[in-house]
């Protein structure tokens, strides 16, 4: 069969609307930089110097390229040292009125209560049979409502956005809403959606069937996604036309965030756009490649190297599919070398992840190598005609998004759980990808993207989260019996997050083509990001480093940072009352942990209502 570029292949699935990507040349930067030594770093930049003036280097192209001494704008010039106050509460809450404080304190306290959280659907629903729909409306947004959403559409949320841009702060915009489903009703949909017609009506027909990843089949004790969540919202697919109004949905929000800010972000779900089913087999195919080439590297002895240090030497890789029977010599050899690969006798994880079946049908694109055989296998024999379809739709609701969003100079973040994330970075090569720092392999996986757009001449850009996910995948590892994704502790997540950030913030210091998201409510790790600026000398009216927080919801971060000069946004999710319950009811779960451990808000929040009442200011109003 022949193989060329999977990832080309997936962008251009829809006719080319998405831009090609580029081969082009990139810069040398050891992936080992974020764990050097401080010893290390300065040899390390000695012999880079040295190396400088000996030789230029490129990844996938012998032409010269401009030596990374020479990108570093502004990182030569002297910055004065940034200090932000998170202690000065007229800063942080000089945008609200003294009702808003009063709001924000009686909501963080509900929120300590146990059994008002563990109740809260029950309750709202109670609530609204004794109320009345219009009394329990009123209530929610004088509490709940109020404090954590910006409105019910796209002009109520306008006063709030506006008012938040005057004191420093944009918007990333999020309809909220969700289905209101049973459990019942959720696990069939997903069950339904992520079990292709080929499983269903032949079971174990599969020819890699023996050699499948469990964690990438549906299993209905998790049909229910929504488990364990609580500050993601959840889709379930039910059918393509729902897909396109989600889709027309998406596209209102993208252009009134554009409207709304003139560096902003929109927030999308790829869940929402077609059936999850082919996540998850885009993702299973990714890893079972990963998985074929971890086995040739450990055949050629490289296993317990670095990911992107794993070099395989190209005579032995030949040698080894032959005789794994992947295809003949000649075959092999026009594989392996068609894509102007191999020009320095090795190939890495990113030459071998281009090498994946590039065929005129999507479902030819399911294809993955079975460590039994060496054969490239379909995961399923059948896809039907309407599954193909379905799965050019997807790719062509994603690919009208990506053109909405660069018409309206707005980056996209897509957050899914760990099962999707695989395939996300092939279907937004473009966009803004969430990292989640719970993840084991949350540090190679931003190498690698890293990486891969120095070699193709795009802007990398992440949102690092510590993960909505976690609980809900440590469960399903541990049902299903595979490796357990996540990291062992919260501190262990914490000094990922750190290390995942640190590597993204020296890659911007030495190239500029890079940008970052640190989406945190912690407080130590917004002081970790501004100390590292300071030492590389990035500042923030440079617009490479961003900070997000969710709206309603500390405070004393977002806008001390916004009032000192940094992009910081808030994610701001609106919709009308009755249809964003779910996401509230989940609100209230996540924040009694937040409040539980932390008495800080509250302390602030107090402070600022002494010191009002003190100068006399009973009747506060934001000025702006």
């Amino acid at each position: 069969m022949s193989c060329a570029k999977f990832v080309a292949k997936l962008v251009r699935a829809n006719a080319g609307n998405v831009g090609r990507i580029r081969m082009s040349p990139g810069r040398c930067r050891s992936t080992l930089a974020s764990t050097k030594s401080q010893e290390g770093k300065e040899q390390q930049q000695q012999e880079h110097e040295q190396q400088e003036q000996t030789n230029v280097c490129a990844v996938v192209e012998t032409e010269p390229v401009e030596l990374i001494s020479q990108t570093r704008t502004g990182a030569s010039r002297p910055l004065d040292r940034i200090h932000v106050d998170f202690d000065n509460t007229r800063e942080a809450y000089g945008s609200k009125g003294n009702a808003e404080l009063l709001r924000s304190l009686l909501v963080f306290k509900l929120c300590t209560i146990d059994l008002l959280v563990e109740k809260n659907k029950e309750l709202m629903d109670l609530s609204r049979k004794l109320l009345g729909q219009w009394m329990f409306e009123q209530l929610m947004k004088m509490t709940f409502y109020g404090q954590f959403v910006a409105g019910e559409d796209h002009d109520s949320i306008k006063p709030l956005i506006r008012k938040n841009q005057a004191f420093g702060v944009g918007a990333v915009l999020d309809y909220s809403v969700e289905e209101d489903l049973t459990q019942e009703e959720a696990v069939k949909k997903e069950m339904d959606s992520c079990v292709s017609e080929a499983e269903k009506e032949s079971a174990g027909v599969y020819t890699n069937a023996d050699h499948r990843e469990k964690k990438y089949k549906a299993h209905r004790q998790f049909g229910d996604r929504r488990g364990g969540v609580f500050s993601a919202r959840t889709y379930f697919y039910a059918d393509e036309a729902k897909c396109d109004n989600q889709m027309e949905t998406f596209i209102k929000c993208i252009k009134a965030s554009g409207g709304a800010s003139v560096d902003g972000f929109s927030a999308i779900k790829l869940t929402a756009l077609g059936r999850p089913q082919f996540l998850l087999q885009f993702s299973e195919v990714l890893i079972k490649w990963r998985q074929f080439f971890n086995f040739l590297a450990a055949q050629q002895g490289k296993s317990e190297m670095l990911l992107l240090e794993q070099k395989l030497e190209l005579e032995e890789l030949k040698e080894s599919l032959s005789k794994l029977g992947v295809g003949a010599k000649d075959d092999i050899e026009n594989w392996l070398t068609g894509e102007k690969m191999g020009f320095s006798g090795t190939i890495d994880l990113l030459d071998w992840n281009s090498l994946i079946s590039d065929t005129t049908k999507m479902s030819n694109l399911l294809m993955a190598p079975n460590l039994g055989t060496g054969h490239l296998e379909p995961l399923l024999k059948m896809f039907t005609n309407e599954e193909e379809r379905q799965m050019k739709r997807m790719l062509q609701r994603v690919d009208v998004l990506a053109k909405t969003a660069h018409d309206s100079k707005l980056g996209l973040f897509s957050t899914e759980r760990q099962l999707f994330q695989s395939a996300i970075p092939f279907m937004f090569i473009s966009t803004v990808k969430a990292k989640c720092c719970w993840n084991c392999e949350a540090y190679d996986n931003v190498t690698v993207d890293v990486e891969l757009s120095r070699r193709e001449g795009w802007y990398f850009g992440a949102k690092l989260v510590r993960g909505a996910y976690m609980y809900q995948e440590r469960a399903r590892a541990t049902e299903i019996g595979y490796e357990d994704p996540i990291n062992p502790d919260y501190e262990a997540t914490n000094r990922m997050y750190h290390k995942c950030l640190e590597y993204v913030l020296e890659e911007i210091e030495h190239s500029r083509k890079a940008n970052v998201m640190v989406a945190t409510h912690n407080e130590d790790t917004v002081k970790f990001t501004l100390e590292k600026m300071n030492e590389m000398g990035l500042s923030p009216t440079e617009h490479k480093v961003y900070f997000g927080q969710l709206l309603g919801m500390c405070d004393q971060i977002s806008f001390p940072l916004g009032q000192a000069g940094f992009p910081v946004y808030k994610y701001v999710p609106y919709g009308p009352v009755n249809e964003v319950i779910p996401y509230l009811s989940r609100r209230a779960q996540e924040n009694r942990g937040f409040m539980k451990g932390s008495q800080r808000e509250r302390s602030l929040l107090w402070k600022e209502l002494k010191r009002r009442l003190l100068c006399g200011q009973i009747f506060y109003k934001p000025v702006y």
